[in-house]
């Protein structure tokens, strides 16, 4: 596939996903868990179709190895959508998951003892500051919101933000111990995306019995939302469950995307892409869904991008990618 499909893929898909993700938390801010029981349950019937081969296929890492990871990778996706029902908004949600650069150095050099550039330590400062930016005004807002209420529902409602933003961090540094177990287990039996992607799905289905009772109050709510006619099809659903299928698949879209940049395209290029995408994608949130965004949100929102670029050494990539053509024009 041609790397520029793969981009468009990522963009459409992981863009839309968010909008789709904000349309349902909007409504129902808990409906975090059937969200992703219902993203896991599509990767991975559609894993067991075309990539275990209706469980024929062995996998290649040992399914010990993919039941630690799975549990990791089960904690983070229900903490980071549990989050959005603790007073945290959607912006604010999709720039302190742009920090994931600072928890994975933090990991690295405490776990696989890694040391680093001052380019990569200046680069992290930003986004560390960037990130403190937009956590300290947001904290501001959600103190300014309390004036209108009584002192206890007010401080009910700080207490239960500053609980959304622990649960941010510890997702933050969980996903990045995974990353670093996941880039040990493909150094020792080599990549395969295709099949982690199956089984980080497949294997933590059994755990969302644990979250049957929220599971099934929030389809109970999703039957009594409006009914919408789907375009085109003609086909009339309630609204809730139109929002999440189309998640669904956006979801989807987003992560074949990704899986194809990533056998297409160098990893500079993946981050750059992924880097580019959360950005439109927290634009696109906050001038549709208004959402409330100062100039101190702006600054440091642009030092988390900024600092992520940085870190990725683009310019440097860019600037070498430019003079090969010379170079080789001298040669010839």
């Amino acid at each position: 596939m041609h790397p520029a499909l793969a981009v468009s893929l990522v963009f459409a898909g992981c863009c839309s996903n968010v909008v789709f993700l904000e349309l349902l938390a909007r409504k129902h801010p808990g409906c975090g868990n059937i969200v992703t029981f219902a993203q896991f349950l599509f990767i991975a019937v559609e894993g067991f179709l075309f990539e275990a081969d209706l469980g024929r296929k062995p996998p290649a890492i040992p399914l010990r190895y993919y039941t630690i990871m799975v549990t990791m990778f089960f904690t983070v996706s229900v903490v980071n959508n549990y989050a959005l029902n603790l007073n945290i908004a959607m912006p604010l949600h999709m720039v302190f998951r742009s920090g994931s650069l600072i928890a994975n150095m933090i990991l690295g050099i405490i776990i696989l003892k890694k040391r680093y550039s001052i380019f990569k330590y200046t680069s992290i400062a930003l986004v560390s500051v960037g990130i403190f930016i937009c956590t300290f005004m947001s904290a501001k807002q959600v103190t300014s919101h309390q004036s209108s209420l009584s002192e206890n529902d007010g401080f009910q409602a700080f207490a239960w933000w500053l609980l959304g933003i622990g649960a941010l961090t510890f997702a933050l540094l969980m996903s990045a111990r995974m990353g670093i177990f996941q880039e040990t287990l493909y150094r020792q039996f080599g990549k395969h995306s295709k099949e982690a992607l199956f089984y980080n799905h497949a294997l933590p289905l059994p755990g969302f019995i644990f979250l049957a009772s929220d599971i099934y109050d929030h389809a109970v709510l999703f039957n009594k939302s409006e009914s919408y006619q789907i375009p085109v099809v003609g086909v009339t659903m309630p609204i809730m469950w139109f929002y999440l299928l189309m998640n669904v698949i956006t979801q989807y879209v987003c992560i074949r995307g990704v899986f194809i940049l990533t056998t297409e395209c160098a990893s500079l290029t993946v981050t750059l892409v992924v880097t580019l995408r959360k950005f439109v994608s927290l634009i696109f949130s906050i001038l549709y869904f208004q959402n409330p965004f100062t100039g101190w949100h702006w600054l440091g929102t642009s030092l988390v991008f900024i600092g992520t670029l940085l870190y990725t050494e683009v310019w440097n990539s860019l600037g070498a990618a430019e003079s090969q053509p010379q170079k080789g024009h001298k040669e010839n």
